[in-house]
């Protein structure tokens, strides 16, 4: 992380100083802050992350499983499916009256889904006053769903808003519900607001994933978990918008500034809001989502720019991963096409690919089929089977596994030095 790497390296972590360029601009004096305070703050709020977002993950595959289970009952599942196919056709016709773009009705889907479940239980619980067991568990299989699902549809519906600088909806309903996902349903799921339009928009796609990059991981050995904790603890600092508005108060970037501030604001307010009026309801209903969600963060931006060359650092057609999986809602895994052209519509990415291939080709780009991001994660970095990550490579030209395992080690090494 750009802000918090420049206060605790390299003395507690043996990640390398010297992983990132200069900053253009003032930069901030490493020796402002207590290295030392900084990293036994921040790596117990790591480990309280992984905690929490287990807490919802056990929720969330308990949750699927029965479900699988209840599918085998014929009655159950014809019922379901028949529910899901009126709920589909609603949605679809809504999706023509309310959006933009009505092949964004997808992205309709979980906005809808979120505010008809989520949304109502968190409201009941705040007039209930006491936290209930089932409230609590109700809570957080609305926010994760079966298996991750709901979060990942959330992530990607929240990811591609940023890039509307008009939001999702038709101007009749834009006034009421601009930027929904993000300035709205975000607070339920510990998401600041600007995060998205601001940061993911104004840094993280101007940076791609390179040295300045307040989510560049080339400095770490990508391979290692004890590499990743370090990693967690310093996301902490973009979860809360801290590394975001000094990067761009580094750069004189008042505009970008101001936003971050004031997301920021606005999301102590609502944390201090709910901690007033119940602790209790504070701690199970804002703090752990907001844990949660920086280590979901952690995670994703962990791996979707995993693999660069140690020559080439900052080139993010090396350094960006595409994945293709079952599912791969909102065509999330065609990840280099949207840096490439990130107002391109998603629907438009697998024509897009198509076009960029012989770059891709050229640079070395990395695919792989039969994976999402959680699968890679946890393959890198949890299992370290590189060997299924060679099996499961795609590559440009002929290679045995040998030569794949090679590729892939190299590119997952901390980066030791990066020309200014």
């Amino acid at each position: 992380m750009q802000f918090v790497g420049n206060l605790t390296q390299p003395a507690l972590n043996d990640v390398p100083k010297d992983a990132r360029s200069n900053a253009s601009g003032p930069t901030i004096n490493p020796h402002a802050i207590p290295k030392l305070l900084l990293r036994c703050w921040s790596v117990p709020v790591a480990l309280t992350s992984i905690a929490a977002a287990s807490l919802e993950g056990t929720l969330s595959l308990g949750f699927y499983g029965a479900a699988m289970l209840l599918g085998k009952v014929r009655s159950i599942r014809k019922a379901y499916q028949f529910l899901s196919r009126t709920y589909d056709r609603f949605i679809g016709r809504l999706g023509q009256e309310v959006l933009r773009d009505s092949r964004d009705t997808p992205a309709l889907r979980i906005m809808v889904s979120l505010t008809l479940t989520a949304l109502p239980i968190f409201v009941i619980q705040l007039v209930l006053g006491k936290p209930r067991l089932l409230l609590v568990i109700a809570f957080y299989l609305s926010l994760c769903g079966p298996k991750f699902q709901r979060s990942v549809r959330m992530f990607s519906a929240k990811h591609l808003e940023a890039h509307r600088p008009q939001g999702y909806f038709s101007d009749r309903y834009d006034r009421v519900f601009g930027r929904y996902v993000e300035f709205f349903l975000g607070y339920l799921y510990g998401d600041l607001p600007e995060l998205g339009r601001t940061v993911h928009v104004r840094l993280h796609h101007k940076e791609n994933g390179g040295p300045d990059d307040n989510a560049s991981t080339i400095g770490y050995d990508r391979t290692n978990p004890l590499h990743f904790l370090w990693y967690l603890s310093d996301n902490i600092w973009t979860t809360l918008g801290l590394a975001p508005y000094a990067y761009f108060r580094a750069r004189c970037d008042v505009k970008n500034q101001r936003r971050m501030l004031w997301g920021m604001t606005r999301y102590i307010v609502y944390f201090g809001a709910v901690f007033l009026y119940d602790w209790r309801i504070g701690i199970l209903y804002v703090l752990v989502p907001l844990l949660s969600m920086n280590f979901i963060m952690a995670i994703t931006s962990w791996v979707q720019h995993a693999f660069c060359d140690p020559e080439h650092p900052e080139d993010y057609f090396v350094n960006t991963v595409t994945v293709f999986d079952e599912v791969n809602f909102m065509n999330e895994g065609y990840h280099l096409c949207h840096h490439h052209r990130s107002a391109l519509h998603w629907t438009e990415m697998p024509a897009h690919l198509e076009r960029i291939r012989h770059k891709m080709r050229e640079s070395g780009s990395l695919v792989f089929r039969d994976l999402d991001f959680m699968q890679l994660f946890i393959e890198l970095t949890l299992l370290r089977r590189m060997d299924v990550l060679a099996e499961k490579l795609v590559p440009w030209e002929p290679m045995n596994h040998e030569q794949r395992l090679a590729m892939l080690l190299k590119r997952t090494k901390p980066v030791r030095a990066v020309a200014a």
